[in-house]
């Protein structure tokens, strides 16, 4: 086992249990969750305003 890797997992423990300053692991995977919602939530919302741009230029158009 690495000795780095050991002090990494300790280091994390103790910010966990609240006996070192930091961010905790839930708090992280809670932010990274919310982060990917984000960037789903910006690309569905790019989708739809082309979208609606398309059917409005549609709408624009005279009819034959």
């Amino acid at each position: 086992m690495n000795p780095e890797a050991l002090r990494t997992w300790v280091k994390r423990a103790e910010i966990d249990e609240g006996l070192r300053p930091g961010m905790t692991s839930t708090d992280s995977d809670r932010i990274t969750e919310l982060e990917r919602e984000v960037r789903e939530l910006r690309r569905a919302s790019t989708i739809l305003k082309q979208a609606s741009a398309f059917f409005a230029a549609e709408l624009d158009r005279p009819l034959r």
